[in-house]
């Protein structure tokens, strides 16, 4: 069994923005340029034209949609520490077994995404042949009733 951590999954590019900036004004800050300021001399009037979309770098979200993307964004992160799958291994007995006990010990770290578990399998059939396959048991947590 081959264990390897991973980061964090990422936000979609969309919710990025309320994600990397605290409050709207420092969204904004981030479109207005150095020249802005040396020529506007005023933070206040840059923020507004920015907000109005005649200045700053790429498609501005308003205000509502900033503080809406924001409200959702928390609700998620809190529904996501509510909601807890019970583990598959929970109702199952797995004394006598050390595989199944790793498996076991893996499974909320697999089922969360902080580590990825890779089991590769090799046996020989009645002919002697060896059969050898992977399976992903991150994946397998996630698509099948593993």
């Amino acid at each position: 069994v081959f264990t390897m951590a991973t980061g964090e999954e990422g936000p979609s590019v969309a919710d990025s923005i309320v994600t990397e900036y605290a409050t709207y004004e420092h969204y904004l800050d981030s479109q207005i340029t150095p020249t802005d300021l040396y020529y506007l001399e005023d933070e206040e009037l840059a923020r507004q034209l920015v907000e109005l979309g005649y200045r700053g770098s790429g498609e501005v979200i308003k205000r509502e949609e900033f503080e809406n993307r924001k409200e959702i964004a928390a609700a998620s992160k809190l529904s996501r520490r509510d909601q807890k799958k019970e583990l598959c291994h929970c109702s199952k007995n797995l004394k006598g077994s050390a595989f199944l006990e790793a498996l076991a010990q893996r499974e909320e770290s697999n089922r969360s995404g902080k580590v990825t578990t890779i089991i590769f399998i090799r046996d020989k059939n009645s002919k002697g042949q060896e059969i050898s396959g992977y399976i992903d048991y991150s994946h397998r947590l996630k698509m099948e009733d593993f």
